[in-house]
Order: C-alpha cells, then sequence, then structure tokens
C-alpha cells in the first residue's frame, strides 16, 4: 500500500510538472502572438537625407494591366523603363521575352512611349547574339537597364553581363564561385520554383545590386553592389538571414532591400526587409500585393517614378508604392 503512495506522488507530481510546463509554453505562445498581432513598429523608415521618401507603407494599383504583342506566348519576360536614361530617352520602355523554353533571350526590345509598347507600334530591336542561347546570352527573367546598359545573368554562368544598347558591347564579372546558378537557389514557394531566378538584379536611386545566394552563406540571401563602369565591377556587399528560396522577389527602395512571397493565387506580400545602412533586418512586414495572374515572374522599383514594374504569366503590370 505505501509503495502505491509513493507511485501516485511521482505520478502526482510528474502531471504537476507536466502541467505547469504545458502552460509556460502556451503563455510564451500567447506572447508571441501579442507581438505579432500587435505589429506596431512601422516599415524600415528612410532618413530624409538619404531619399526623402518617408517609409513605405502600402502598394495600390495595379495602374498598368495588359499583354503584349506576344500575347501568351511567353509566360518568363521582363519589362520596365531605364533608371538613369539618357537626355531624350526618358519616355522609352524595354522589353525582353524569354524566347526559349521560357529561360533564354537574346534581343531586347524598345518603344518609345508606354502607349506604343501596349498597342505593339514601331518596336526597335537590338540583338546580343543571332542565337539562343549562347555565351553572353541572357539566362532567367531578372535583368534591369541603367544608363542604356542591361544588366542580366550570363548564359550557363555564375557571372554577371552588362550589355551596352548602343555598342552592343558585351563585358562581364563573376560572384563568387559558389553562388548558386542553373536554378540551384531560384526564387520558390511551396508549389513551385521560378525557373533560372538564381540571380535577381534591382535599382534603386543609387545604382544596380545583384541578388543571388551562395553556399557558403547556406542559400541565404546577399546584396553586391554594381559599380556600373566598363568593365562592370562589384562593390560593397551585404550578407542576410533570408534563405532565398523562402521569396519569390526582390526590389529595392533606397538601399532597403524588400522580399515578396507568395501568400496565394491573388495575394503577393512584402514581408522581408533589409536596410544597407543600418543592416537591420525585419520578418514582420505584411504589405499585399493584389495580383492579376498567379505568377510574378519579374519585379522591380523604378526610382524615377516610384512604381513597380511587374511581369506577370505574360502580362505587363505597375503598381505604385505609397510613402508616408
Amino acid at each position: 500500500m505505501k509503495d502505491t503512495m509513493v507511485e501516485l506522488e511521482k505520478f502526482d507530481n510528474m502531471q504537476v510538472i507536466k502541467k505547469d510546463r504545458e502552460n509556460q509554453r502556451v503563455k510564451r505562445e500567447l506572447e508571441q502572438c501579442k507581438i505579432e498581432h500587435k505589429a506596431t513598429l512601422p516599415p524600415p523608415t528612410v532618413p530624409p537625407r538619404r531619399c526623402g521618401l518617408g517609409q513605405m507603407v502600402n502598394v495600390v494599383g495595379p495602374r498598368t494591366y495588359s499583354i503584349t504583342v506576344y500575347s501568351t506566348s511567353y509566360p518568363y519576360g521582363a519589362w520596365g523603363r531605364d533608371a538613369k536614361p539618357a537626355p531624350g530617352d526618358e519616355n522609352k520602355y524595354w522589353l525582353v521575352m524569354l524566347t526559349s523554353s521560357n529561360v533564354y533571350g537574346h534581343y531586347v526590345r524598345q518603344y518609345s512611349t508606354l502607349s506604343t509598347l501596349l498597342l505593339g507600334i514601331g518596336p526597335k530591336d537590338t540583338y546580343i547574339s543571332s542565337s539562343n542561347p549562347t555565351t553572353n546570352t541572357i539566362q532567367g527573367p531578372n535583368m534591369v537597364m541603367y544608363a542604356n546598359v542591361l544588366y542580366y545573368n550570363c548564359y550557363n554562368t555564375y557571372s554577371v553581363c552588362q550589355f551596352n544598347m548602343t555598342t552592343r558591347a558585351i563585358s562581364t564579372v563573376a560572384l563568387p564561385s559558389d553562388t548558386g546558378y542553373n536554378n540551384k537557389f531560384p526564387f520558390a514557394h511551396l508549389g513551385t520554383t521560378y525557373s533560372y531566378t538564381d540571380m535577381d538584379f534591382v535599382t534603386d536611386e543609387s545604382g544596380v545590386y545583384v541578388i543571388y545566394a551562395t553556399t557558403s552563406n547556406f542559400g541565404n540571401v546577399i546584396i553586391s553592389k554594381v559599380e556600373t563602369s566598363n568593365p562592370p565591377v562589384l562593390g560593397q556587399t551585404w550578407k542576410t538571414s533570408l534563405y532565398k528560396m523562402t521569396a519569390t522577389n526582390t526590389f529595392m527602395v533606397c538601399g532597403v532591400l524588400y522580399a515578396t512571397r507568395y501568400l496565394d493565387k491573388e495575394t503577393e506580400q512584402i514581408f522581408y526587409s533589409y536596410d544597407t545602412k543600418t543592416k537591420e533586418e525585419r520578418y514582420d512586414l505584411k504589405i499585399n500585393i493584389k495580383k492579376m495572374q498567379t505568377n510574378i515572374e519579374f519585379l522591380n522599383y523604378d526610382p524615377r517614378d516610384h512604381l513597380l514594374y511587374v511581369y506577370s504569366d505574360a502580362y505587363i503590370v505597375t503598381y505604385e508604392l505609397i510613402f508616408q
């Protein structure tokens, strides 16, 4: 009988300890929920001395939503404006379709205005090469134009290509040798991966950056400034804790990198930021983008008009960023 009582006491004590641990766990989870629910911290504030835009608080639109002259033939592509145009080229728009296997492109199409782009009138094509794909042609949908030069992932390498639209000269600069390419660290979500998006190129008020991941940084996002000399060189570099394959796209505003994720067929969400000045990382941003198509293959910020330029399942779309 005595042994039974001892055993019962031990059992009761264990139950009390287990219950106490469970209560502590629930309490911790409740506190975490309160913190996430309150989310009182605003998105990273951009000091006036840097851009004067204030903090990004919303994305509205779409402002533009159209199919191109290619209809739905090419679900992967990119488009936008030159972030630093030559005098007289301020109104030009560029468009690149990945015409081979939804992965490779070899020419850039330009239009004099947005209206001519939407109507498909008077395009000017500039060829990187007559064949596709081949050395130094475009691989993947992520690219930007800056000062009449297209920056993109060179075919089948871990290098940045710089294509001069006037001279058609190509220069390159290699990223670290363990940089992911050929679908090693693409943008992705649980339902899919976005083919050959290992490298992303973004523009902001200060120039061009390349976004990528390396095995030595565990597949996490790395940001490198691309100095737009000829040939280009890699400038300052920042390492983040954001695993690249949990994001669907990135863009940069005033030195702050933002990343998006797939919520559902109707909504993409800006959830993450990294401030290159303060090195502050945030995972609690919840700025939604209303999608017109299921997937966003390309997204970039234009510092001239504060619009996001999006290529989404063969449609070209723009959204306006709201600051306060």
